[in-house]
């Protein structure tokens, strides 16, 4: 079963935003992401201060199976990120949802937290990409 916590919204693309509540949203890869890419060997984040659009490309996460881009799922500038994930990118296999999160985004347009999925909107996607593979 796919950890999918219900208080989290997401994109199509497999990234997760938490609301913060005060304008900004901390951002990471679902579990099912980090799951299909195995073993996480190598984070490259967004720099502070970079303006990222939505669906902007905003990183790359490789395993020891892909790559794979990480795109902006909201518009923003990038105020934090999780340096941590430089020089142990596992984090993020072990606490997707925690501790392995990417960066923090101040938002340009709050209301684009109402175009993001709730959980099940997002395990249909996962389903459907899991069929397709099949």
């Amino acid at each position: 079963m796919v950890d999918t916590p219900k208080e989290l919204g997401y994109r199509e693309t497999h990234e997760w935003v938490r609301n913060e509540g005060d304008g900004t949203v901390t951002v990471g890869i679902t579990d099912y992401a980090q799951d299909s890419l195995g073993d996480i060997v190598y984070v490259e984040l967004p720099e502070l201060g970079d303006e990222l659009d939505l669906g902007q490309e905003a990183g790359v996460v490789e395993s020891v199976k892909a790559a794979s881009d990480v795109f902006a799922p909201l518009t923003g500038t990038v105020i934090a990120i999780n340096e941590a994930l430089e020089d142990t990118p596992e984090i993020i296999n072990a606490s997707p949802y925690g501790d392995g999160w990417f960066y923090r985004l101040r938002l340009a347009d709050p209301a684009e937290l109402d175009d993001l999925l709730d959980a099940q909107a997002y395990l249909d996607v996962v389903e459907e990409e899991q069929d397709s593979d099949d």
